[in-house]
Parts: structure tokens; sequence; C-alpha cells
């Protein structure tokens, strides 16, 4: 803190006076950071089993959103309210604290730069969400499809669409903000405890995510692997170039873009935890 300017320092002083904590940000993002690394510790630390079966969990949740996108798409024929649709299954995810891949990045990325986990333990959640959510998902589509032929025609226009474009800079684009749309949403639904609240929020990320159209690695794949169930020719090779071509950037979004300036808001608490010097009575 030496490094602070004169007139910086005073409106830091003031903002103390102001506030009910002595942390030097708003009292809104004092909350928020402590239930951030909160949260993002107990993501971080669950067990194999407990990793496992958050992610299966997640991919089925996925798989509920996609059944409610497919039933509003063929009764009204609109990409939108499909999309919006979907977003029951993000709320299902909330509710049920099931893991999907790029909510991960915001809440356990806090813990770690705070000091209440390792980066190890980083890439230990990143890879297992993902592997189960595409299991869960896999899994999950097939019941979809077998109790619901009717939905197969969607299902594998809706899936072919997504290689249309190829690798470009405006896939690149849509990918992009796919990771920043959910990091979004996920900070957005933490902030309040309210069901209502979460469950509109999650409607707007079904209705940005995939009533738009962007790419998303994990979703977007559960729906490919419906389309296979459904008898569809896509390539698995022409698949897994397009996955190792949406993921990366899928991150790139949600950590650039939301992440890191998030992080560097509150990098005086993340210090202060770090070190243990924030006062108790702060949290």
């Amino acid at each position: 803190m030496d490094d602070v300017k004169p007139d910086d320092a005073e409106a830091e002083d003031r903002r103390r006076e102001l506030g009910e904590t002595d942390d030097p940000v708003e009292d809104e993002l004092v909350e928020a950071f402590d239930a951030t690394i909160v949260e993002g510790a107990e993501r971080l630390t669950r067990t194999w089993r407990g990793l496992i079966i958050t992610g299966l969990f997640g991919g089925i949740d996925v798989g509920l959103g996609i059944m409610a996108m497919l039933a509003v798409k063929e009764a009204t024929g609109s990409p939108l309210l499909a999309g919006m649709a979907f977003g029951i299954g993000l709320f299902a995810l909330r509710l049920a604290h099931s893991e999907l891949f790029t909510e991960d990045f915001l809440v356990p990325i806090q813990a770690v730069v705070s000091g209440h986990g390792s980066w190890g333990q980083l890439w230990r959640l990143w890879w297992v969400t993902l592997v189960t959510n595409l299991a869960g998902g896999w899994l999950f589509t097939w019941l979809i499809v077998v109790a619901f032929p009717r939905f197969h025609d969607d299902l594998l226009a809706t899936a072919e669409g997504y290689f249309e474009g190829g690798l470009t800079w405006e896939t690149a684009a849509l990918a992009v903000l796919a990771g920043s749309s959910i990091t979004l949403s996920t900070r957005m639904a933490q902030s309040t405890s309210e069901d209502l609240v979460t469950f509109i929020i999650s409607l707007m990320g079904g209705l940005l995510v995939v009533g738009l159209g962007m790419l998303h690695g994990a979703l977007n794949s559960v729906i490919v692997f419906a389309a296979w169930h459904a008898g569809s020719s896509i390539p698995f090779l022409e698949w897994l170039v397009w996955f190792a071509w949406v993921i990366p950037l899928n991150m790139l979004g949600g950590i650039l873009i939301i992440t890191a300036p998030r992080i560097l808001r509150t990098l005086e608490l993340a210090r202060a935890e770090r070190a243990n010097q924030r006062p108790a009575d702060n949290r």
C-alpha cells in the first residue's frame, strides 16, 4: 500500500468511514469476495468422488436444458425462446450445486490467488469437470433421443450448424463471448441469495449463449452427442478439432474478460487474505 497516492489514500480513508468494514473497497465487493473464496475453496478441495459426481450431474443438468430447448424450439420455432428455455438447465446447475466447466473460472481462481488453494487443485478441477460434463451429457442425451424421436431433426440441424462457420475470427469471437457470458452469469448469480433472481439470470444466460448461437465447448458438445445418438454423420475428428478450437477460447473469454478484472478490482483483499492480515470482523 506504500505506492498509494495521497488522493487515493484520502479516498480509501473516506470509504472506510462510510463502509461497514475497514477493507479498502466497497462493502458489496467485500461480501462478494468472501463468498467467492469460500465457495472456491470448497470446489478446489472436493474429493475425487465429489468432483466426479458433481461433474456428471453438470452434464445431466445441461441435458435437462437441451430437452427444454428442443421442446420450445419445436413449439415456437424461435431460437431466442429456445435459448431462454435452455436456461432451465443453468438454473438446475446452480440449485443442485453441480459443476459446469466454464463456471470454474472466477470462483476457484479467486480462491487460489487468495491463498485458499493451489494451481494444481485448479487444474484437477478443470479437467475432471470437463470430462465428466461430457460423460454425463452423453448418457443423458441418449435417454432424450430414445424418449423423443420427434426432436431428431432439430438436433441434427443444430449440431451440424456448429461446424458450418469453420475455424474463423467469427467463430473465435463467438467462443470467447460464450466463455465470458457464462462466467459473468455465474458472477451475477453468486451476488444474490434469491432463487427468483437466480432463475432470471439463468434465463438470461441461456438467451445470450444458446439463443444467439455462441459456441460453448461443453454445452455444444453435449448437443453433438445427442445428434450422434440420433444418427448424425458428423465425423468424430471434425468434432475433436472444433472442440480443441473452442475450449481454449471459452477459457480466454471467461478468464481474461471477466475473471482478471474482478481479481484486479479486489487485489488488496486477495493480498491481505493470502498474508492472513484481514481482521476477522471484516468477514
